[in-house]
């Protein structure tokens, strides 16, 4: 397994240099102590306890995997220590309202500590994980009672949460959920029903566990309209906060037998009668639940980056160990038997397309995440703006750096050959891993459909123009003739995205199915040219500090050719996604059904 190390050099890069995060927070009202210094010197805290508390649990987890019994789930060895010791430092509390016990620093620094203890362990990672979407929710929905009682512990990580949404008969397509809430004469609810794949639904590291559930009333109307949101915790609570002893009318069931993230614990939920309470309107909880699904969102992206990253820091490192065969140009170690893997071109594009799509997608997660404080803290245009732009972005960011994530996981394995293969190295656990990313909070098709439909076409264009006058302004600003190799190309495709999205919106009010059988390539398609924008960012402030002699100039010269690799090799798969979008509905529905056959 490769032995993980924080990326500080380029996460400081980008939440200092290209972001400026300091002159950000202290424009936004509440977090104003959010200074370089203190974000940093936090940002280095958490890169230790990744490397060494984490990191090393990352494989023994994957093989002892956890251990389901009547009485509960055993996670594996050294879980609960790492738990008390990151509830210990504060880690749970760090982004949250400082009313109910939180630090009050931005989510944006809370997205980057997930970075880094993600990358470390993505399976330890989800426990902790579902609760910031709990605390999320809460904060946003939840009554004052509610707050005291739940979202209190799960600030300072005595308790975490998840969150209860799929039935084994109903995916993605919550409207036929049918988990029942029954009024009771005390004002709570019996909650009755199974949910399935319920991350950290059950485990032995936390005292109590605040279930987020969705269920419906005795009167709900039929559908996504009539669905409301509970808090159903683990162990009843009296008034006082302090646990009643009796556990819930709820159990895991059991725990399925995974693919990869073996060592998060994936339930199956069973309520029966159990007690809970409504949190927000009755029949508005998939509209209170989208606060915990947009966290969740871009918590799934950074898996995507989290598996970029890891798979290229192993395979970086076997590339430029493991010696085999002679460059094409001649000898790069003639004192060896063979040269190192890295100097061959086929591993340095495997190489640099893993760094190009990694240290892309960590400049959009963060700007995401700025972006979602902005709408917190900010004045009311400033937050509408920001909150148009993480409506775009996000069904972007979810798929595309998943989807990419995985193509660099793979990236990393072809790498070490064979070796790859073999489960001691590490690498194929990344795969493995990576695998559910593009499936849980919403397929990459359904993220899609969401880019199209609702985000672009339900905007009526609006959400886009939006981010492509943001390419807009930066492509002017930046038009001199150094930075024309970037600014030409990506303000041609701005141009072209928009084009193409008009020509989509045209074909689908004569058809509907024309905006379905586009969505995927047009997501693809988005997430190229955004990340285009990104580099072409990072490229032009790289520039700029070579030629002040601004700082080290090997690590400014790489993210300029970088950028370039970008824009020369990866960029241009834009081409194939565009043809194959325009090419219409008709080569997806012209076949009839039953010629579906084998």
């Amino acid at each position: 397994m490769p032995e993980y190390k924080a990326p500080l050099r380029d996460i400081s890069f980008v939440m200092n240099e290209l972001l400026e995060s300091e002159q950000l927070y202290q424009t936004l009202p509440g977090f104003e102590e959010a200074t370089a210094d203190l974000m940093n010197a936090i940002v280095e805290e958490g890169a230790k306890f990744a490397e060494n508390v984490l990191s090393p649990l990352n494989q023994s987890g994957d093989e002892e995997g956890c251990q389901w019994s009547p009485e509960g789930v055993k996670t594996p060895s050294g879980f609960v220590e790492a738990y008390q010791q990151y509830v210990d430092n504060g880690w749970p509390a760090l982004s949250a309202d400082a009313e109910y016990g939180g630090q009050g620093m931005p989510d944006f620094l809370g997205s980057i500590i997930s970075e880094m203890i993600g990358t470390a362990n993505w399976s330890w990672s989800m426990y902790p994980g579902l609760s910031h979407g709990a605390i999320n929710t809460l904060e946003a929905h939840g009554d004052e009672q509610q707050k005291q009682l739940y979202l209190t512990r799960l600030v300072e990580g005595s308790w975490t949460g998840t969150m209860c949404l799929t039935e084994a008969h109903c995916g993605s397509d919550l409207g036929l959920l049918r988990t029942k809430a029954e009024p009771l004469d005390d004002g709570s609810y019996a909650i009755s029903g199974t949910k399935i794949f319920i991350s950290a639904g059950e485990h032995d590291m936390a005292e109590n566990i605040v279930h987020i559930v969705l269920a419906r009333l005795p009167d709900a109307p039929e559908g996504t309209k009539g669905i409301s949101l509970f808090i159903v915790p683990k162990f009843n609570v009296n008034e006082d906060g302090s646990l009643l002893g009796e556990r819930n009318s709820l159990e895991c069931a059991s725990i399925e037998k995974k693919m990869g993230i073996k060592a998060s614990a994936t339930c199956v939920m069973n309520f029966d009668a159990a007690k809970g309470y409504l949190i927000g309107p009755p029949n508005r909880g998939l509209n209170c639940m989208f606060t915990f699904m947009n966290t969740a969102r871009i918590g799934t992206a950074i898996q995507g980056l989290a598996h970029a990253e890891l798979s290229y820091q192993g395979a970086l490192a076997y590339a430029r160990d493991r010696l085999s065969m002679r460059s094409l140009s001649g000898p790069k170690n003639p004192d060896g038997p063979a040269d190192p893997l890295i100097v061959h071109a086929d591993v340095r594009r495997m190489l640099l397309t893993q760094k190009a799509f990694a240290e892309g997608s960590r400049a959009l997660i963060y700007f995401l995440a700025q972006q979602g404080d902005i709408v917190v803290a900010g004045d009311e245009e400033r937050a509408k703006a920001a909150d148009d732009l993480m409506a775009l972005l996000t069904p972007i960011a979810k798929a595309f750096i998943t989807e990419t994530g995985f193509e660099s996981a793979n990236h990393g394995v072809q790498i070490f050959g064979g070796h790859g293969y073999i489960r001691e190295w590490g690498m194929e656990q990344i795969v493995r891993d990576a695998r559910i990313a593009m499936l849980y909070e919403g397929t990459t098709g359904i993220q899609a459909l969401d880019l199209v439909g609702r985000k672009v076409l339900g905007s009526g264009g609006q959400l886009l123009l939006g981010f492509t006058k943001l390419i807009e302004e930066f492509c002017a600003a930046n038009s001199s003739e150094a930075d024309a190799s970037f600014i030409k190309v990506l303000e041609a495709y701005k141009d072209e995205w928009l084009e193409i999205s008009m020509k989509i919106g045209e074909a689908a009010m004569k058809n509907p199915d024309e905006a379905g059988a586009a969505a995927v390539d047009y997501l693809m398609y988005s997430g190229y040219v955004t990340l285009a924008y990104f580099w072409a960012r990072m490229a032009v402030l790289a520039r700029q500090k070579i030629a002040a002699a601004d700082g080290d100039a090997s690590f400014y010269e790489a993210k300029l050719m970088t950028a370039q690799f970008y824009y020369d090799r990866l960029l241009p798969r834009t081409v194939a996604h565009k043809q194959a979008l325009l090419s219409g509905s008709d080569n997806l529905m012209q076949m009839p059904d039953e010629l579906f056959d084998f």
